[in-house]
Formats: structure tokens, C-alpha cells, sequence
């Protein structure tokens, strides 16, 4: 039994096994042989594991970047949990290539891999190794360190350990050997060379191994940073919960051409007419003309056309007396009033009433609006952005919308292009909302996986970016806290599918399969032949959504694709009709 005396420590071995110089040449070759480049697929591959080449001064800026930001304790810590993941990958990839080799041999493959990966030049002293047992012990000296080198250039020649993501390496290959912590320090330094011990946990003395074992413990400060970072966003959105200007992303040629448009309009008092599909986005380029503009200060006020009762459509715009008609109980202001120095935003002006039509000619006429009941004009200085989901030139031709007022909208139109046609943007889209509703939800969600990505990529769209978002913030919900969002998180149901799934009841190209309009036809023959309302049916959908929401009235209007206003006039009107 031999003897060796370290600092004071005694450690026993029942072998010396030296390693023959050919032998570790041959180890060598034998991996080495395995390395195979992919030059026109940009692929490297030791096995079955994608390697890269890295440049030592890009890995010294880094290695600085991180002392300078974290401090040196921190950064060392870093870099050592990272070659200790390192090593415990090559553990992995060695049981899987070498299956069957003696304990000796398989734990020598991992300074092999240390050397070939060009780390640093590993000579073993000593190896001692007995899986089944669990006992270890290895004495072995390095050299030509990568990151010794990399150290010297950005700090100078320093006193005390450097391979700090060289240990982490060392310790994590034969941990993942071993099945048990094996801890590796450098007990001498020099200016070539270092002299490293590495032995089971349990036969170090607690005195030495506790500076060396903090860094192998995550550090807390990178969670406090996210922590806080999440609740600055958090408080951000909790003012205005609205969508904001930041959502409108993107760098497509069809979308750059829009918001050129925007942006041109913007430093004058131009009426635009946004024309687009639903959920395009027509609000959100309509909010972002608003604080691009000299009206950026004043109120911005939108209003649904088409969610609102033709009764109460012109009380809405154009304001109410006291006593105009029943139910009238308090004068109130309409929407151009509310809007007055501020832009005033009418989605789907395509459905209001032919009288709601003459009289927001008049307005944009005459500058002026009279509310219901009254006959005193008030002056209003507002700034009209409408849009349109269909060709209004049409509805025109059709008798149900006047020329003039269309003619008087249509001074700047500037068509929203539906997302299909601008895919490259779907990565900046779902990066968007994927952080809007991480702080909103107080998770830290790590973007979307390579698949799921790909699914969106390939999706047809037919609910534009508002169903891209309804999509997002369903998965940001599914998705578990530091984790990425899967396709699974994405695509629930078989209503919306990715292109990899061919038998979903939804083709590529946003169609409903036969399948799946076998099922709506169901349900639309169900509800006829109960004779079922359209309120009943407009409850049923809104009561289902609030549901599936959690009683989150934001989350159950993007559901129903409507505004948080709309939805919440529809329950209010609701309320106000349901007996005492």
C-alpha cells in the first residue's frame, strides 16, 4: 500500500497505475478518429455531440466581460459550472463510445478529451479508480493551458489557481464517471504547469475543499437581476395594460412599408385610413401614428363601430343630454369630445348606420358636434384614423357607405399587411410577447423552442398577429417558469395545428379541413334547430371564453377578438338588461 503526503493530508491507494506514453498516444488517436467536420452543413461532431471552434481571444473578451460585470469570484464561478457541465457531457458521450472498457481505461479518456479538445495538455501520474467500489484517486499535471494563456493576456501573470473552467471540466467528466462528486483542485501552480489532485468528496478535509466548493454552487445574483427586472416590467405594463407603441415589431418589406407611411403622416394632421384584414394590427399601427405625432400628449380614444348597438352609436360618438331619450338620466361628452386635442380612432367605420354616417361627415366638415338633445355645437380639434377590414370602394358601390364620407376618410390609406405576408417578422413578434406577458404573468419564460419556432413559421395565419399573441400568451401561461415554450404549449387544439401535423383539421393555409367543418356545421344546425338567439349564442361564447380565462376580461376579449372596452360594454349592457 503506498503512501503519499499532501499539505499534511495522508492519502492511501492500493495501486499506482502509471499510464504508458503510447498508450495515451493511441487513446488519442482512437477519439480523434471519431471528430468528423461538415463543412457545407457547418457541423462539427465528436461522436454524436456538436462541437465548436472557438477563438482564445474572443474566449479572453468574454472571460474580462465577466470579471468586469460579475466581479472575478463570480466569474470564476461561472466558467467553472460551466466546464463542469462540459465534463459531464464527454462522461456521457465516452460511456455511450466506450461501453465496455476496464474503470482505468474509461476514466483516462476523459484527460484524452481534455487534450484533444485543446483545453489544455493532460499528463496522468497517477490513476486509481474502482467504479463499483466508488473509490478514486488521480494525481495529474497540466500544461500549454488554453485558459491559463487566455488569463495572462487580458490580466497579467497572477498569483493562485486560473484554469477555473479547466476544474469544472476535470470535476464533472469523473463525477459522470464515478457517479458520485470527485472533487479536482490545483494544490501547486507554477507559470507552465500545474499540479492537480482529484478524489471523492468524502476524503477531503472539509478545510480544504470549502473555497474551492462555492464555485460550483449557482450564484444567486443572476435570478436577483431577472427578479427585478421582471417586476420594472411588471410595473410598466400595470400602467397601462393597453397595447402600447413597443408592439409594433418588425423589419419585413411589407411592414416597413406601412409604417413608413405611418411615420410620414405622423408630422401632420392627415387623415389615414388603415385598411387590413382582422388582426392585422390596424390599432396598434393607429396608437403608434398617435404618439409618433404633435398630438402625443393628448388623449387617444378608440371605439369598435361595429361592437356597438346602432341605437347607441351616435350617443357614443357624438355625446347625450340629459333627458334625449329614455334611460338618458346625465348629459355626458361622446368620443370627439373626449378626443378633443387627441386623435380619435374608428375601427370598422364600415358599420355605422347611414345617419352615424352624415353626421361624422359634418363633423369632419364643419369641425364641430352636437350632442343628442342638444342644439348647441361644441368645437372639437381631433385628429380621425379609421380603418376598414373590407374594400370600402366597394361597400360604396354597394349603397352602404357614402361616397363623400369615403372620399374624406380615404385621404391617406395605408394598407396593414396580414402576417402570412410577413413572416420574417413572426420571430420579433413572438420575442415581443413573449416578454409583454412573462412580466405580466411574474414568469421568466426562455423564448420558444427550435420546433415550435418552426410550427409558427410555417402556419398560415388566418388570425393575423392578434391570434400570433392569443397564441403567446397561452403558452407563456403552459410554459413552466425558466423553461421554454413547445409547440405543444402552442397548438392545443386540432382548430389550429403546425405544418407538421397532417392530420389536423386545419390546412397550412388556414382552411378548415373537412373534419372540422363537419363539426361547425354540427354545432350551427344544433343551435337552429333549438332555436337559439343570436344574443343567446353571443352570451354563450362570451360566458365560455370569460371561463377559459379565469375571469381575466382581457384575456377573454383577445379569445373573442374584440377590444377589452367592447367585451366589457357588452357585460355592462348585459347587466343593465337583466331583471331586478
Amino acid at each position: 500500500m503506498d503512501r503519499m503526503q499532501d499539505r499534511g493530508v495522508v492519502v492511501e491507494t492500493t495501486k499506482r497505475t502509471t499510464v504508458d506514453p503510447h498508450e495515451a498516444q493511441s487513446g488519442i488517436e482512437d477519439l480523434a478518429s471519431r471528430l468528423r467536420f461538415e463543412f457545407t452543413e457547418g457541423n462539427i461532431w465528436l461522436g454524436e455531440e456538436r462541437m465548436i471552434l472557438l477563438h482564445m481571444k474572443a474566449f479572453g473578451s468574454l472571460r474580462k466581460e465577466l470579471a468586469d460585470t460579475l466581479g472575478v469570484e463570480r466569474a470564476r464561478g461561472l466558467l467553472t459550472r460551466m466546464g463542469y457541465a462540459a465534463g459531464m457531457c464527454d462522461a456521457e458521450l465516452v460511456r455511450k463510445l466506450y461501453p465496455d472498457v476496464p474503470d482505468p481505461e474509461i476514466v483516462r479518456k476523459g484527460p484524452m478529451l481534455h487534450t484533444l479538445e485543446g483545453f489544455v495538455k493532460v499528463d496522468p501520474v497517477i490513476i486509481d479508480a474502482d467504479i463499483a467500489k466508488g473509490t478514486y484517486y488521480s494525481e495529474v499535471i497540466w500544461s500549454n493551458s488554453f485558459e491559463g494563456e487566455a488569463h495572462r493576456q487580458i490580466f497579467g501573470v497572477e498569483p493562485g489557481p486560473t484554469g477555473w473552467m479547466q476544474q469544472g471540466y476535470a470535476t464533472g467528466y469523473v463525477s459522470g464517471i464515478m457517479r458520485t462528486f470527485v472533487l479536482f483542485r490545483e494544490v501547486e501552480v507554477h507559470a507552465d504547469h500545474s499540479r492537480l489532485l482529484g478524489k471523492p468528496l468524502k476524503d477531503w478535509a472539509p478545510a480544504e475543499v470549502e473555497e474551492s466548493l462555492k464555485y460550483f454552487h449557482p450564484d444567486a445574483i443572476a435570478d436577483q437581476i431577472l427578479q427585478l427586472q421582471e417586476q420594472v416590467q411588471g410595473l410598466r405594463y400595470s400602467i397601462e395594460e393597453s397595447l402600447e407603441t413597443s408592439d409594433l415589431v418588425g423589419a419585413s418589406p411589407a411592414f416597413m412599408t406601412a409604417w413608413s407611411l405611418i411615420q410620414r403622416a405622423a408630422a401632420s394632421q392627415i387623415t389615414v385610413l388603415l385598411l387590413g384584414e382582422t388582426g392585422v394590427g390596424k390599432e396598434v399601427f393607429a396608437r403608434a401614428l398617435h404618439k409618433a405625432s404633435g398630438r402625443a400628449n393628448g388623449s387617444f380614444v378608440a371605439v369598435n363601430c361595429g361592437a356597438l348597438p346602432e341605437q347607441l352609436i351616435e350617443a357614443e360618438l357624438f355625446g347625450v343630454e340629459k333627458g334625449a331619450y329614455t334611460g338618458a338620466h346625465d348629459s355626458r361628452p361622446g368620443r370627439f369630445e373626449r378626443a378633443h386635442w387627441g386623435t380619435l380612432f374608428l375601427d370598422e367605420v364600415s358599420e355605422l348606420s347611414v345617419s352615424a354616417q352624415t353626421k361624422l361627415l359634418r363633423v369632419l366638415q364643419e369641425g364641430e358636434v352636437e350632442r343628442l338633445g342638444d342644439t348647441k355645437a361644441r368645437k372639437v380639434d381631433v385628429r380621425i384614423v379609421a380603418a376598414s377590414n373590407i374594400d370600402l370602394k366597394e361597400a360604396v358601390e354597394q349603397g352602404r357607405f357614402r361616397k363623400d364620407l369615403f372620399y374624406r376618410l380615404n385621404i391617406l390609406p395605408v394598407q396593414v399587411p396580414p402576417l402570412r405576408e410577413r413572416t420574417q417578422d413572426i420571430p420579433l413578434l413572438a420575442a415581443r410577447f413573449v416578454e409583454k406577458y412573462s412580466a405580466r404573468e411574474g414568469k421568466r419564460v426562455a423564448g420558444l423552442t427550435d420546433r415550435a419556432m418552426h410550427a409558427l413559421m410555417s402556419y398560415a395565419w388566418p388570425g393575423n398577429v392578434r391570434e400570433l399573441e392569443n397564441m403567446i400568451e397561452r403558452g407563456v401561461l403552459l410554459a413552466q417558469n425558466g423553461e421554454r415554450i413547445d409547440v405543444s404549449n402552442l397548438f392545443l387544439t386540432p382548430l389550429q395545428p403546425t405544418a407538421e401535423s397532417p392530420e389536423a383539421s386545419v390546412d397550412r393555409h388556414g382552411k378548415l379541413s373537412s373534419r372540422a367543418d363537419d363539426a361547425v356545421r354540427t354545432f350551427v344546425d344544433h343551435a337552429l334547430s333549438r332555436a337559439m338567439r343570436l344574443e343567446e349564442l353571443e352570451s354563450t361564447f362570451i360566458d365560455a371564453a370569460l371561463e377559459r380565462a379565469g375571469g381575466n376580461v382581457s384575456a377573454a376579449a383577445r379569445m373573442l377578438g374584440m377590444t377589452r372596452a367592447q367585451l366589457r360594454y357588452r357585460l355592462k349592457s348585459r347587466s343593465a338588461d337583466a331583471p331586478d
